[in-house]
């Protein structure tokens, strides 16, 4: 059993090695001109406290929150489908829809948003390249796989013998989803957004490249301090507060749904 183990304890080793010097970093004073740490400061946290940084954070909160509910509410209908179709084929060919934007990288799937948000293949009433709705929607068509796995998983465990039971009582399918099914698939709703939210708070190539520098994610900040400004503390700063606000952020949101679900 301990051997079995092992690999699980080197990789959260690994992992605990790198957020360690991480969060030595964070302490460490940063000299302008030079690689070199000075000595030991609380200056980084100070700096990453200004309200420009703190307006990426809050951007990135409501950015992150607006994919999490778009994405649920433009999946859920998919993710329906693909559980409850009873054609073979067209479940077949939803799972081959829903599974074929994870075999091209995201670097790519963003590069094609370019053009279509660019005016190049449609033509939009309003600007979208380079602004936070254009990001948006990069966002949620990259989370919106991943959301339709999971809830299909929870739609496929619930017994249709529960809606059969509350149509033969009267209620109407609206009813029936709203009563039955809706609540019985709030695992994965939960499960599912809980993991898009979190992604979408890390997110660093779709909002770099649809936001074209003028839509400012953490992970870009993060990235314009550490490798433009070589400001590698201020960097560790800002990425320990964005860690600590992420686990605060879903040990909420976890124990928010916990209690709502008992």
């Amino acid at each position: 059993m301990k051997l079995l183990l092992a690999p699980a304890v080197v990789v959260l080793a690994v992992f605990a090695a790198a957020l360690g010097a991480l969060f030595r970093w964070s302490f460490l004073e940063f000299i302008p001109g030079s690689l070199r740490p000075g000595g030991l400061t609380l200056a980084n946290f100070r700096s990453v406290l200004a309200p420009q940084y703190l307006d990426t954070v809050w951007d990135t909160v409501l950015l992150s929150a607006a994919t999490t509910l778009l994405t649920l509410v433009l999946s859920y209908p998919v993710a329906y489908a693909l559980a409850r179709t009873p054609s073979r084929r067209a479940r077949s060919a939803l799972l081959i829809l829903t599974l074929a934007p994870f075999f091209t990288g995201a670097i790519v799937r963003t590069y094609a948003w370019v053009l279509v948000l660019g005016n190049a293949v449609v033509t939009w009433p309003v600007p979208m390249l380079f602004t936070e709705r254009g990001v948006l929607v990069g966002l949620v068509h990259f989370s919106m796989p991943s959301m339709i796995l999971v809830l299909a998983a929870a739609l496929s465990h619930i017994d249709p013998a529960y809606e059969r039971a509350a149509a033969s009582l009267g209620a109407g399918p609206a009813r029936v989803f709203w009563r039955v099914t809706l609540p019985l698939s709030m695992p994965g709703i939960v499960s599912g957004g809980l993991i898009v939210f979190a992604w979408t708070l890390s997110a660093f190539a779709t909002p770099e490249l649809l936001g074209g520098g003028k839509v400012k994610m953490i992970a870009n900040v993060v990235k314009d301090l550490g490798l433009d400004s070589f400001n590698w503390p201020g960097a560790a700063a800002f990425a320990m507060l964005s860690l600590a606000l992420t686990l605060a952020l879903l040990v909420g949101l976890g124990r928010l749904t916990a209690g709502r679900a008992a």
